[in-house]
């Protein structure tokens, strides 16, 4: 009896071992999932790259390095100010910007110091025709009234299509606010006084 009593006990534990080690209700082993064909990161893997990524500097930091200045990256800065609204005396864009207010706020961003006044503009910097004028040149109008020349307007040149400058400046007109507008318009254009170049030195 004790013979066959061992005999089942040990019976018992080789099966119950069988089963732990070698169940064939379960997968017989663990294969990882084969490397995805798209040579594109999926959605979650460039969150969780974002996650990793997250104490790199932002983009505005990277863009625009103390000691790096230059044309693109001051016009770039820029533009991150389009749509916000005018107001005058301002240079603070979560509340409004004028006109010199916006240029304050971008060359003060690169630690270049600039008149508060458009009308101070006049006496500083390098100055060119229209047709020289370069990306983040200052470019300085009168006021509404083209008939009296002292300045009262002033933005910065973006670019130049077909030959044409472009600026962006913060306009009480009918954008009220900051937006860019082409040398085309006639207006503008009666009332062109200078382009001044503030960047030479840097």
């Amino acid at each position: 009896m004790n013979k066959f009593m061992g005999g089942l006990t040990l019976g018992i534990f080789i099966t119950a071992s069988f089963f732990i080690f070698f169940n064939p209700l379960k997968k017989k082993m663990i294969i990882p999932d084969a490397p995805s064909i798209a040579t594109e990161p999926d959605s979650s893997s460039r969150q969780a790259q974002v996650k990793r990524d997250s104490t790199l500097p932002t983009p505005s930091t990277t863009i625009y390095r103390p000691g790096k200045i230059n044309r693109d990256s001051l016009v770039l800065f820029a533009r991150t100010l389009i749509g916000t609204p005018y107001l005058y005396g301002s240079t603070d864009p979560s509340k409004g910007l004028d006109c010199s207010g916006l240029i304050t706020y971008v060359f003060n961003h690169f630690n270049i110091p600039v008149p508060r006044s458009s009308y101070e503009f006049e006496n500083i910097g390098t100055k060119r025709s229209l047709d020289e004028c370069l990306p983040g040149d200052v470019i300085v109008f009168t006021g509404t009234d083209p008939l009296e020349r002292t300045i009262g307007h002033i933005g910065i040149v973006t670019e130049k299509i077909n030959g044409i400058p472009s600026f962006i400046h913060s306009s009480s007109g009918k954008a009220n606010g900051v937006t860019i507008t082409s040398m085309s318009n006639k207006l503008y254009q009666e009332r062109f006084v200078a382009v001044i170049d503030l960047l030479v030195k840097h």
